[in-house]
């Protein structure tokens, strides 16, 4: 791992980014995937990027990671312009159809991985098993991915994005295609990274499974952000409290705020009342206004560089 990376830059920082596909022999015109995008990650958390599909979500994921190049505006990890090769020594990536070689075995592959990020002996070894215990596939180690199910291709997918013990872990779809048992799993996984201070960026949806884990979520619609903060900011709803009581009678619930101080009810919590995630992402992404996929190329907003 490289160790000249600041703690004190944000994991992820995006400012001002667009990418506009151009069209083949139409090189005028073009379709705006991402549009003005503006992001920033701390350091440990886990950051959920939601939109339907087609909102530019997964082009965005990979504009961070260096591997699409921006019409317009920068990415940077850890302080790191996205386009240098350094900025992505301490990032784990799962695509969302992940591609392996199906004759290795389990062990094999990540110990292929784990030389692709110079790992050697002792501390290969190690780390292999390390991975395969997280993962839940220790007893799978010796099978060939050829007979693994969805859900652990995702798991040794998630596994080899581990490999060198990253500090950015970014995951497009993690649970696609996959039954609740593994979705399940996976979570598990993303909640062990995070107690450990690994930053997450996940792209998912299953909503309710991002409103467990996510500490922060931005809501993408045609390529825009149309929502961004703190998950239990978001949900909340305004004007409305909750109080929950504990051994209340009907009769004193008419009173509660007024009575509960000066009764044998206890008062555990007061808080404001929430939505669902998935409320809100249908809210969000319903406002947004259709888009015009075919927009001039030589817009002062998509310029190209």
């Amino acid at each position: 791992m490289d160790s000249t990376f600041d703690r004190n830059d944000a994991a992820v920082a995006v400012d001002g980014l667009t990418k506009v596909f151009r069209i083949p022999f139409h090189p005028a015109r073009g379709i705006v995937a991402v549009r003005d995008l503006n992001l920033r990650i701390e350091a440990g958390e886990v950051y959920g990027l939601l939109g339907p599909n087609g909102s530019g979500k997964s082009t965005t994921l990979r504009m961070i990671l260096g591997l699409v190049s921006p019409t317009q505006g920068a990415t940077k990890i850890f302080g790191r312009d996205s386009s240098l090769a350094q900025s992505r020594e301490s990032v784990g990536f799962l695509p969302e159809n992940p591609y392996f070689y199906k004759f290795l075995t389990g062990e094999e592959i990540l110990r292929f991985f784990g030389k692709l990020c110079r790992l050697r002996g002792a501390r290969l070894k190690s780390r292999v098993s390390e991975l395969l215990e997280l993962a839940g596939l220790t007893n799978a180690r010796q099978q060939r991915l050829s007979t693994y199910s969805k859900g652990m291709l995702q798991r040794i997918g998630l596994a080899q994005a581990l490999i060198n013990d990253p500090k950015l872990v970014v995951l497009d779809e993690p649970t696609a295609g996959v039954d609740p048992a593994g979705s399940r799993d996976i979570r598990n996984i993303i909640l062990d990274l995070q107690k450990r201070g690994v930053t997450v960026l996940l792209s998912s949806h299953l909503l309710s499974q991002v409103q467990e884990i996510c500490d922060r979520v931005g809501i993408v619609a045609k390529g825009t952000l149309v929502r961004e903060g703190q998950l239990k900011e978001l949900i909340a709803i305004e004007n409305r409290s909750e109080l929950v009581l504990e051994n209340a009678s009907e009769s004193l619930l008419k009173e509660v705020e007024k009575l509960a101080a000066g009764s044998n009810a206890k008062l555990i919590e007061r808080r404001r009342s929430t939505t669902t995630l998935e409320r809100l992402f249908l809210e969000a992404t319903q406002e947004s206004k259709p888009a015009n996929h075919a927009n001039n190329a030589n817009d002062n907003s998509c310029s190209k560089h």
